[in-house]
């Protein structure tokens, strides 16, 4: 079936209600275990690492990836043809940003359980991933198949991909911090979790960086000025410095906890202001960034 905008429900529910079951299905794996080394039961599901499954447990895990990696696969079948159906990259509006950020959010979701197990982190960037796929279907955009002159740049691809990636990154992390906070108030918080909140960080905070410097190079390029100070720069550049805060704070206070996670979760809000919330702002208008 081709790919193309007016099919995009049709490929929105596959993808969401593959991707749904199958985090389901993995999560659901934590009750069809046998704790071993003295670990409870509530113990495996916030960290099933020292665990062993039943056979039920296991086909039940082989279902749930094979429908999160249908989901990708189907996602990423979409976003191919899509591209060469409009003959561009389909980047250029918010609503075609929101598609890749879901992909990623979905990709890093599930890379990130194979690598730590963390079976709630899938669920929590499955659910984000269907919310903004859900957000395309209920405000649907004008699509053109045009780009305006300045997005006609070798730079246009790379500036945008290179950010939503980090994007999705840094958002995946603010599911930690979000997680953090909640045990760090109410239950047994672990430092584990501030380990992957900061393997997270580091490497969306360097894609983030890449974006900005791309971003630049391409200014200088359709503008002649690597820096103007746009309202979209600016927020970009507010973005990347709470990032570095975060992790300045994290390498001189390595023990702190609710600080960080506070950090964490505030730079994400800084960061959908910069990706989206700053089109609203009246001084936002004459905006060079503003193509849709």
């Amino acid at each position: 079936m081709f790919a193309d905008y007016t099919n995009f429900p049709f490929y929105a529910t596959i993808v969401s209600g593959t991707w749904l079951i199958g985090a389901l299905l993995i999560w659901a794996t934590v009750f069809m275990i046998r704790p071993v080394s003295g670990k409870s039961k509530l113990g495996a599901i916030l960290d099933a690492s020292s665990v062993v499954r039943t056979p039920a447990g296991r086909v039940t895990g082989i279902a749930g990836n094979v429908m999160v990696i249908g989901g990708l696969l189907v996602f990423g079948y979409y976003l191919t043809f899509l591209w060469l159906g409009l003959g561009r990259a389909p980047m250029r509006t918010l609503g075609e940003t929101r598609l890749w950020y879901s992909f990623f959010l979905g990709l890093i979701g599930y890379v990130t359980y194979l690598r730590w197990n963390y079976k709630w982190f899938l669920v929590y960037s499955v659910l984000m991933a269907v919310l903004f796929m859900m957000i395309n279907l209920i405000s649907p955009e004008n699509f053109s198949k045009t780009l305006m002159p300045a997005l006609q740049s070798p730079w246009f691809v790379p500036h945008v991909i290179v950010y939503i990636f980090a994007y999705a990154l840094l958002g995946a992390a603010s599911l930690v911090a979000v997680y953090g906070l909640w045990l760090e108030y109410f239950r047994t918080f672990r430092m584990k979790l501030l380990q992957l909140a900061d393997n997270l960080v580091y490497i969306g905070f360097a894609f983030l960086t890449l974006g900005l410097l791309f971003g630049a190079v391409w200014a200088k390029e359709a503008w002649g000025h690597y820096w103007t100070w746009d309202p979209k720069e600016t927020w970009a550049f507010i973005t990347w410095m709470m990032y570095l805060i975060y992790m300045h704070f994290r390498y001189f206070h390595p023990k702190k906890i609710r600080t960080p996670l506070w950090v964490l979760a505030l730079a994400f809000v800084i960061l959908l202001i910069a990706w989206f919330g700053v089109n609203y702002l009246p001084s936002a208008q004459s905006s060079v960034h503003v193509y849709s």
